[in-house]
């Protein structure tokens, strides 16, 4: 199995990640904002939407930085949230400002949020190697309520 290496430079590339991202889930201490460094960095156990069909489905360990990063706020999370609590990401948005520069967010399910306040686009996306069988195919229902299958060893 090949695995995913990816990186973004414009919105448009940064759309592509997304995609890969889409119902990726993850601890809330699998997030890390390096200040000094201007990165923001997390691990998430990604769904693999793109396994061969008639194939189990299945998730992969990937890592995932952003760079130029000069500030990060958030709505739905709080520092010291506890680490273990499991957040369901569905997408990753870029809203320019004073062009390269703007907004990334990271939307998750039930509200949450994270914005990093970026000097450009600049992201990379690259499977770590694990990958085991998801217990189903996450699914979206009409009201937005995601269903999860099991996070991952």
């Amino acid at each position: 199995m090949e695995l995913l290496k990816l990186a973004a430079l414009d919105p448009e590339d940064l759309t592509v990640i997304s995609a890969h991202l889409q119902d990726a889930v993850l601890r809330a201490g699998d997030l890390t904002y390096l200040a000094a460094e201007h990165r923001f960095v997390l691990a998430v156990r990604r769904f693999d939407w793109s396994a061969p069909a008639g194939e189990p489905p299945r998730r992969r360990l990937a890592g995932v930085h952003f760079e130029r990063v000069l500030g990060v706020r958030t709505r739905g999370l709080r520092p010291g949230q506890a680490p273990d609590t499991v957040l369901s990401l569905l997408a990753v948005t870029f809203e320019p400002s004073d062009a390269p520069s703007g907004c990334v967010t990271l939307v998750f399910a039930g509200g949450a949020a994270i914005r990093l306040d970026v000097e450009c686009v600049e992201v990379r996306l690259k499977d770590l190697g694990p990958v085991w069988e998801a217990e189903a195919r996450p699914a979206h229902d009409p009201d937005g309520v995601r269903a999860l299958d099991a996070p991952a060893p």
